[in-house]
């Protein structure tokens, strides 16, 4: 045990239980935990950055009702540091890795800084299943397609979860800023105050919202994650970005489903795996986040305009194509989307509107509660044809025809285009509590009369310029 207290310095940890980072730091000695508005957070989109100040919010709370407490800090990441290290007297630094080039060229800059001050700087793996590095093929290198990568893990250990650990505080805190002061939420507008009951914010929530799928849900998981209308999902991927609970804790509680014979139980932990794939691949190809995956595409004549009338159209849920505006507007009410849906609205996107993946990526990142860097540009690039592992270039989903499949009854339409409806139902009507003024857009406005782009026209335009695309 050390004299000097120790900093934890958490992201996108926040969870007591099965932190790899605090337990390390709480069994040095006393634990400061620091969470920073750093240069990382201030470049979030509205909901993310909202989004994480709740997270933070209800970390801080957790860990007072468990004897510590929570610093917050705003600045410069390494500044802060190195300004907490001189007032505290700490001598460590501990936090959990994460794998993004934006947080990594920060961590990276970080750990050389207090190493070179003479601070012990220890980063820990917390955040994925297989951290990226120790995920090889037979010839050491890295995987570009899900399944073998699947397949090389399914039947690997991740360790057991950790326990949470006693936190001792330390003789004296350091000075924290006012978090609900910061206006992590003013981009968010009016839309939080819409947002917010749709939420499960911090670690006893995370945990509820585990328990009660593997209850209620994991066993028709398979089939019930692709009906539109049914509340067929775990919903834990916004827990899982902020850290609320760990993917090691899904990984066990999905194996003993697995055990007790739940036929959905299987299919809940490859997406844990895809959301490693993501991360996966953003550290060993950090350009996926910002260009096309596959080089050759960037000859691709794609639209990149993001305030062209369609694409307007599309990000305000007005294309006319009724399961697409669904979708768009479920996200600005919820600040999620159906993962069916989301493959919907990326493929009219970019090959209905031959409009550019990253106006979407963009999008999302600015409206989506459970926004992660890597899956976002991966799911992206997968629904383009740009990506690794990706769709088809001759794949172009018919909205139509998957709303007569996932929606058979309109229900997930109705539900969210209130234009449809003489009586829309109060979520429908709650997207025009949510969005700017700005606008102009009410549920009394006559809905489109035609698509901005059919699905047949639409999928032969996108077909003839692919087929054209000279690579």
């Amino acid at each position: 045990m050390t004299e000097t207290p120790i900093l934890y310095w958490t992201r996108r940890d926040f969870r007591i239980a099965d932190n790899p980072a605090l337990c390390a730091a709480a069994a040095r000695g006393a634990v400061i935990p620091v969470f920073i508005v750093d240069e990382v957070v201030e470049g979030h989109g509205a909901a993310p950055k909202w989004r994480l100040g709740l997270g933070a919010e209800a970390f801080g709370a957790a860990l007072r009702e468990a004897g510590s407490d929570l610093v917050v800090r705003r600045g410069v990441a390494l500044d802060v540091l190195r300004a907490l290290v001189s007032e505290t007297g700490a001598r460590e630094v501990h936090w959990n890795r994460l794998y993004d080039p934006a947080a990594r060229a920060r961590d990276e800059d970080v750990k050389a800084a207090l190493k070179a001050d003479g601070v012990a700087a220890h980063s820990h793996a917390g955040h994925v299943l297989f951290e990226p590095w120790t995920v090889e093929t037979g010839t050491g290198g890295f995987y570009r397609v899900y399944t073998p990568f699947w397949k090389a893990v399914r039947g690997r250990d991740p360790g057991e979860a950790l326990r949470p650990p006693t936190l001792l505080a330390p003789e004296s805190w350091p000075s924290s800023q006012d978090l609900s002061g910061m206006g992590l939420d003013r981009a968010m507008d009016r839309g939080a105050e819409v947002v917010r009951p749709h939420l499960a914010v911090g670690e006893a929530a995370a945990q509820g919202r585990l328990g009660a799928f593997m209850a209620q849900g994991i066993a028709d998981y398979a089939e019930a994650r692709d009906d539109l209308a049914r509340d067929g999902t775990s919903h834990l991927s916004e827990n899982l970005t902020y850290g609320e609970i760990s993917a090691r804790t899904c990984w066990w509680a999905g194996q003993r489903a697995m055990e007790e014979g739940k036929a959905g139980a299987e299919t809940f932990l490859k997406e844990l795996v895809w959301r490693d794939f993501a991360h996966h691949l953003a550290f060993h190809t950090p350009h996926i986040v910002e260009r096309n995956w596959r080089e050759e595409w960037d000859a691709f004549s794609w639209n990149e305009d993001a305030d062209a009338p369609e694409v307007v159209a599309w990000k305000r849920g007005r294309t006319g194509m009724d399961v697409v505006d669904a979708a768009m507007r479920e996200m600005y009410v919820t600040g999620r989307m159906h993962n069916r849906a989301r493959m919907l609205v990326a493929s009219y996107l970019t090959k209905h509107l031959l409009s550019h993946w990253k106006i979407g990526m963009d999008w999302f990142e600015d409206c989506l509660v459970d926004w992660d860097p890597a899956s976002n540009a991966m799911g992206w690039q997968w629904s383009a044809g740009s990506g690794p592992d990706a769709t088809p270039y001759f794949r172009v989903f018919n909205p139509e025809t998957q709303a007569g499949k996932f929606d058979a009854h309109g229900r997930y339409r109705r539900k969210w285009v209130a234009e449809l409806s003489s009586a829309p139902p109060k979520t429908a009507l709650s997207y025009f509590d949510a969005i700017p003024r700005s606008w102009g857009m009410s549920p009394d406005d006559a809905y489109p009369a035609a698509p901005v782009v059919d699905a047949a026209s639409g999928r032969k335009r996108a077909l003839e310029a692919y087929e054209n695309r000279g690579f």
